[in-house]
């Protein structure tokens, strides 16, 4: 997929989660293509959100995004061998409900990210809201 597009569709997704959780205030993201182009810095102009880019092979500064990638290889894609693209699809979506849904993690209180992120604070606080984002 080319760069443009990819980016444009990293923005149409954002557009979509913002009606519901309002707009973050910073994104974090790495050096992905989607994440510098064009289309994506137009969104974030637009809509008045910071790019906050992580040093170049500096992974650390992703933590939680490295640690999802580690657990996603681990217990999903290292774990199934895929016949083809539509079981992948059906296998990686089940790990990601079971990730998102039933699993505690630590590093969110204890909670499952579907939990958190229903207990987000509303849009207009005095935090700063910030989201970190890595395509997968």
């Amino acid at each position: 997929m080319a760069r443009s597009s990819r980016g444009r569709l990293v923005a149409d997704v954002l557009s979509r989660l913002s009606l519901t959780h309002g707009l973050p205030d910073v994104i974090q993201v790495d050096n992905g293509p989607e994440f510098t182009s064009k289309a994506l810095d137009r969104w974030a102009y637009e809509n008045g959100v910071k790019l906050d880019f992580i040093r170049p092979g500096k992974p650390v500064e992703n933590a939680f995004i490295e640690s999802f990638n580690v657990s996603l290889r681990k217990e999903c894609l290292n774990a199934h061998w895929f016949e083809t693209l539509e079981e992948a699809k059906i296998k990686i979506e089940q790990w990601r409900r079971e990730y998102n849904d039933d699993r505690p993690h630590s590093s969110l209180g204890n909670l499952t990210p579907g939990e958190f992120a229903r207990n987000l604070e509303p849009q207009g606080t005095s935090k700063t809201k910030k989201l970190t984002l890595q395509v997968v």
